[in-house]
């Protein structure tokens, strides 16, 4: 046989990635097709959530919003593709021990996503594992095929990878990238179709306390202004789950611990048997910033938290109620924020008259006007336990948010949009502003430095939603300044120094700039 010689680095990081491509792309492709089966790229992802620092959340929230779950899932791709390439290059020579460390090194991978994959409950630990075992022979077989491509015979003063070889390796190589890719993607859509399937679970009952019909004047007729009820696949998601849960209903239990005389466990069916209230609530995600859409109004159908926990009997010691969600994620708030006030909280079982979407939370999930998501508005919840305030910090408090979340008073421009240019005279500047549990009573609009022009209110549903605003600016041309800023229901005006979202919630009056000619 002739000699061989050694690839390319660049060849060699070709190979590693490809090989790192397509066992990735198995894994993935059988976690779409196979329930049970696990995705690498969810599993290192949500590992990595599980043990973020303190801020790395706010950091990609601030930078991305809602589009954090793709960029962590890129993040996490981009990164196995990379070390695939180095293990490439470790690779290089073909021969032992060389070979064989960089298969210690895809392996180590693997292993990596399968015993994260042990926490996820949706998992076969069986199918992770003959998963892991197929995508490491895949991975072998393209390393050592295209590293065996890229190794054109040694011969004496023939520098360079004959026509043949180099056209066989560049090939092979397209063949497998593309197969590696159509894999991934068909992967990835199985598995978020699979996620948003819904129940069926058949009509839900009607509730017992309907919220009351939107008012005349309810909502303001302005081009751009946002919905006064945001729908569904509209309404903004914050969570850490990167692959959203599909729980199953019929197996699914809600139960009542901690400091009660009577522990209680509700089946679904259960559940929905006890009297439905529904009310419009305003939520808001403690991340938004200042202007930001991290906010929205739904209008919510379920159970009296108040009457679950009345049921239960509540311990006079017990200052702190807890929401568990499925995969242990908490959140935490104040007993009396529900005891010293008329405020309706809700075990929520659908919204916007349909049952709770799975990215919302199928099949319960809380609602409590009021306070921020984070300490409050517990998804896929199956435990409400009592405790003590001192006894427990709800998931983001030991990553550096604040133990209590109430929701601060804002305002936003909704239209025009900040640098829109426009045409001088009448303009509609228009938006909506909260303050959740509190209601707002004045919205207020400032051009340059001028004075606070009192803006259109829409009437409120109720004081635990938004208003939209409306003021008719008469504009002259050249570029202009716009901010606002609301007073809720007790007359207190929404802070205006800026302040970034943590620990409790951003501060400060939104702002735009516009020209108009």
């Amino acid at each position: 046989m002739k000699p061989m010689r050694m690839p390319s680095r660049l060849a060699a990081a070709v190979a590693g990635l490809l090989a790192g491509a397509a066992g990735l792309a198995l894994a993935e492709l059988a976690a779409g097709v196979l329930p049970g089966a696990p995705s690498p790229i969810t599993e290192i992802g949500t590992f990595l959530i599980a043990h973020q620092p303190a801020g790395a959340e706010q950091l990609v929230v601030g930078l991305i919003g809602s589009y954090d779950k793709l960029a962590i899932n890129l993040v996490v791709g981009a990164s196995a593709l990379a070390i695939a390439a180095g293990l490439g290059v470790v690779a290089r020579s073909g021969t032992p021990p060389r070979f064989w460390i960089a298969i210690a090194g895809f392996a180590a991978l693997g292993l990596f996503a399968l015993v994260a994959s042990f926490s996820d409950e949706f998992v076969d630990p069986m199918l992770a594992v003959l998963s892991l075992v197929a995508s490491l022979l895949v991975t072998w077989w393209v390393l050592s095929t295209l590293l065996r491509l890229a190794a054109a015979p040694a011969v004496p003063d023939i520098p360079e990878m004959p026509d043949w070889s180099r056209r066989r390796f560049i090939g092979t190589s397209l063949g497998i990238g593309a197969g590696a890719l159509v894999g991934t993607a068909v992967g990835r859509v199985l598995l978020e179709a699979r996620a948003q399937q819904t129940a069926d679970i058949g009509p839900l009952p009607a509730p017992v306390a309907t919220a009351s019909p939107l008012p005349a004047g309810a909502i303001l007729d302005v081009a751009g202004i946002t919905p006064l009820v945001i729908p569904n696949q509209e309404f903004y998601r914050i969570d850490t789950q990167l692959l959203t849960p599909h729980l199953n209903a019929a197996t699914w239990q809600l139960k009542v611990t901690g400091m009660v005389d009577h522990p209680l466990t509700f089946s679904y069916a259960q559940l929905l048997a006890m009297p439905l209230h529904e009310e419009y609530v305003t939520i808001q995600c403690v991340s938004n910033e200042v202007g930001g859409n991290l906010v929205g109004n739904a209008l919510w159908r379920g159970v009296s938290l108040r009457q679950v926990l009345d049921q239960a009997g509540v311990h006079p010691g017990a200052t702190q109620i807890v929401g568990r969600a499925f995969d242990g994620w908490t959140a935490g708030f104040p007993t009396d924020w529900l005891t010293g006030s008329d405020r309706e909280a809700l075990i929520a079982v659908a919204m916007n008259g349909e049952a709770l979407p799975p990215a919302h939370g199928f099949p319960a999930r809380l609602i409590v006007p009021g306070l921020y998501g984070y300490v409050s508005a517990t998804k896929w919840l199956t435990e409400i336990q009592l405790t003590t305030w001192e006894a427990f910090n709800g998931y983001w408090v030991d990553l550096g948010w604040a133990k209590q979340g109430p929701i601060k008073t804002a305002s936003r421009i909704d239209t025009p949009r900040d640098g829109a240019s426009l045409s001088a005279g009448v303009v509609p500047v228009a938006g909506v502003a909260w303050a959740p549990d509190r209601g707002v009573s004045k919205v207020e609009l400032q051009v340059d430095d001028g004075p606070w022009q009192a803006a259109e209110l829409s009437s409120p549903i109720s004081k635990t939603t938004w208003v939209q605003w409306l003021v008719r600016w008469q504009a002259s041309s050249g570029q202009h300044q716009l901010r606002v800023r609301a007073t809720d229901g007790t007359g207190t005006v929404q802070i205006e120094t800026p302040h970034e979202p943590p620990p409790d919630g951003a501060t400060g009056y939104h702002t735009i700039h516009v020209n108009l000619s």
